[in-house]
C-alpha cells in the first residue's frame, strides 16, 4: 500500500546501508514531513505525486498553500517513506496501479491530481484510465521517444552525481550549509539554490540515495507517454522555463503534438524542482489548472 508518511526524517548526515537500502543514524534538526491534511466532504480532494528519487516531502511547502482542498501527499514505493519493493525490476505500470489502489483505498474516485516529473507522468497515465478530474503536470517527464539520446544522457549524469554522493555524503552535506553553495549547486533543481535551506538540500540528497526504483524507472521504454486526444480530463502542463533536466525547448513541442488540447503554461525563472524555491508559484499554478473545472 502507498505510504503516507508522518513520522520526521533525521537529516544530520545519516548513512545509507547498502544492504538494506536505507537510512541509519541520526542528529541534525528535523525537518517535518509532509502531512495530508484531514478530509472533509465540504473540500474537494487534490492528490499531488511526487518525482523520481524524491518523496512526499518535495511538496511540503506547497501543502498549506491549498487550504481549500482536502489534500494527498502519497510517497511511491522505493522511494524513501514509502513502501519497500520486494523484486527487481519494478515496472512503470507498478507505480501508475500503486496510485490507482490509493485512490480506491481512500476513496477518491476522480481527483485533482498534480505530478511533477515522473509524477506528471502519473498523473496524465492516471487521467487516461479516467481518474482524474484534472491534472496539473509539472515539469513532466515522458514526452520523449524510445530512443532519445539526451533523455539517455540527462539520466546517467543524475546515475553518476548519485553514485558521487554516495561515496561522501557527510562532506556533502557539510559542503549544502552555506547559501553560495546551494545557489551554484542547486542550479538543476532551483531557479535560486540560495532560497532552499540547507536541510531541505540535504534531505532532497538523502532521500535521491535512498531511492531503490531510479533503475527501474528511468531507463525504462514503459517511461514515455503516448498521444492522448481527446483529453479525458482538463490537463495543464506547467513547464519551468529553465529546467535543464526536462527541457521545455526540446519536450514541450514534442508534448503539444502529444496532447493538442492540454494547455501549456510557463514558470518563468524556475527550474526542475520549482516547489523547492517558488511554492506559491506552484500553489497558484495549480490552483489556475483546477479551476479549469469549473470554467
Amino acid at each position: 500500500m502507498m505510504a503516507l508518511v508522518r513520522s520526521a526524517v533525521a537529516l544530520d548526515a545519516p548513512t545509507l546501508d547498502p544492504s538494506r537500502r536505507r537510512f541509519v543514524g541520526s542528529g541534525f534538526r528535523v525537518l517535518p514531513r509532509c502531512q495530508t491534511e484531514p478530509m472533509s466532504a465540504e473540500k474537494p480532494a487534490v492528490v499531488l505525486l511526487h518525482g523520481l528519487t524524491s518523496s512526499s516531502n518535495s511538496w511540503r511547502e506547497v501543502t498549506p498553500l491549498l487550504p481549500a482542498f482536502d489534500v494527498h501527499a502519497p510517497t511511491s514505493m522505493g522511494h524513501v517513506g514509502g513502501t519497500p519493493v520486494e523484486r527487481h525490476p519494478v515496472a512503470v505500470g507498478d507505480l501508475v496501479d500503486e496510485v490507482e489502489r490509493y485512490l480506491d483505498d481512500h476513496g477518491l474516485q476522480k481527483p485533482h491530481i498534480v505530478g511533477h516529473s515522473f509524477g506528471g507522468y502519473l498523473a496524465i497515465e492516471l487521467a487516461r484510465r479516467g481518474r482524474a478530474s484534472t491534472v496539473c503536470a509539472i515539469t513532466p517527464g515522458g514526452f520523449w521517444g524510445t530512443d532519445d539520446p539526451r533523455r539517455t544522457a540527462t539520466f546517467q549524469r543524475i546515475r553518476q552525481g548519485r553514485a558521487k554522493a554516495a561515496r561522501a555524503p557527510k562532506l556533502v552535506a557539510l559542503l549544502m550549509k552555506p547559501a553560495f553553495v546551494r545557489r551554484r549547486v542547486l542550479t538543476d533543481a532551483a531557479g535560486d539554490g540560495a532560497r532552499v535551506s540547507a536541510a531541505r538540500a540535504v534531505e532532497s540528497l538523502y532521500e535521491s540515495l535512498g531511492c531503490t526504483v531510479f533503475e527501474d524507472i528511468a531507463f525504462s521504454p514503459e517511461f514515455i507517454i503516448a498521444p492522448l486526444d481527446p483529453l479525458p480530463c482538463p490537463v495543464t502542463i506547467a513547464w519551468a522555463e529553465k529546467d535543464p533536466i526536462i527541457a521545455p525547448a526540446v519536450y514541450e513541442p514534442e508534448a503539444r503534438k502529444r496532447l493538442p488540447a492540454a494547455t501549456f503554461e510557463t514558470l518563468s525563472g524556475l527550474a526542475h524542482e520549482p516547489m523547492m524555491d517558488a511554492p506559491e508559484r506552484v500553489a497558484a499554478a495549480i490552483h489556475d489548472a483546477i479551476s479549469a473545472k469549473r470554467t
